[in-house]
């Protein structure tokens, strides 16, 4: 384990928080709660049958685990409600919501939502875009942000001159294909936000673009610009800058050249992507070619803290994702 999730899951021990997986009888996610309790990361409540449960994974102890069975919860008609009172303006019938929370990935969000549980992990099993349509139907967006998004923590390798103390946020790296101006303001005030929280680093943004401080003219300039000056406006507090070019984000003598004057350029740790294609071959050549350890993709922009596994994810994977979501209800 590195010593960027070490201390994840050592500062995730201290909130106590309860992560609902609601991939519950999925095997890799039944180990990876009897770990997070054992080790104290959080409490964890598993959605799914427990004799299920206990047939798929009958050598785990889950002492400590929450099971919740839709099919018997006392609070399946009081969530069935619930959602329809915020869905009936979209057409949505009582009947059709009585239906909908027999769905684990939309009972999950309704306990965070009716305060049963601070944060939800899931993806095991199911598309990104079946963990995410609950979330931003229930759960919608943090005040002030309209835009989900998502952000990696890199690890660099010991000694890395980069970052702080070697870890850099990147984002967004993985949902949003062409995001305009304004979603490019939102994902760089989330970034910031869940480097503060999750990494434990003070956030020091730079707006990245082939273009620094007008060296070239392009729509895609302007609009990194223009996300840059709304970044300015929605977080006055934030140390963001741009646009600039990646050597005069993160290198100090480049930045003199650059960018003069700068607070960010040369010292960055949170760095903005124009576009998910750049965004995502730029997190991969450093995790490939620079040794980095690539932690995510975090979602990151809800108004409480809902992460997409990968399909092909080890108990280890979960285990960590559940730590950063508790981390991110602090945001």
């Amino acid at each position: 384990m590195s010593k960027l999730m070490e201390s994840i899951k050592l500062k995730a021990s201290m909130l106590n928080k309860r992560i609902v997986l609601a991939e519950g009888e999925e095997p890799r996610i039944i180990r990876a709660a009897a770990e997070v309790v054992s080790k104290g990361i959080a409490r964890i409540t598993l959605i799914g049958n427990p004799r299920v449960i206990k047939e798929k994974c009958p050598d785990v102890a889950l002492d400590g685990v929450d099971i919740v069975d839709i099919a018997t919860s006392p609070d399946r008609i009081a969530y069935a409600e619930l959602l329809f009172e915020m869905r009936k303006s979209k057409g949505m019938t009582m009947e059709e919501a009585e239906q909908t929370v027999l769905n684990p990935l939309y009972f999950g969000v309704l306990m965070i939502k009716a305060g049963k549980a601070d944060g939800m992990v899931a993806g095991s099993i199911n598309a990104t875009g079946d963990v995410l349509r609950p979330a931003l139907q229930i759960i919608k967006t943090a005040k002030g942000i309209n835009t989900v998004s998502s952000c990696f923590l890199m690890a660099l390798p010991e000694g890395s001159a980069y970052g702080e103390e070697g870890v850099m946020v990147f984002g967004d790296c993985a949902v949003n294909p062409m995001p305009d101006a304004k979603q490019l303001a939102d994902i760089a005030i989330a970034s910031a936000s869940s480097a503060k929280c999750i990494a434990g680093i003070n956030p020091k943004v730079a707006m990245l673009s082939f273009s620094s401080k007008g060296s070239a003219k392009h729509d895609v300039v302007t609009k990194v610009q223009e996300a840059t000056a709304l970044v300015k406006q929605l977080a006055p507090n934030l140390a963001v800058d741009g646009e600039l070019q990646l050597d005069a984000a993160i290198v100090p003598e480049v930045a003199q050249l650059k960018a003069k004057g700068s607070s960010v350029a040369g010292y960055a740790n949170v760095l903005i992507f124009p576009d998910l294609q750049s965004g995502n071959i730029g997190y991969k050549l450093v995790q490939r070619l620079g040794n980095a350890e690539a932690v995510g993709p975090i979602c990151q922009g809800f108004a409480a803290p809902v992460n997409d596994l990968s399909r092909g994810c080890s108990v280890d994977d979960v285990v960590s994702v559940v730590a950063i979501t508790a981390l991110q209800t602090n945001i």
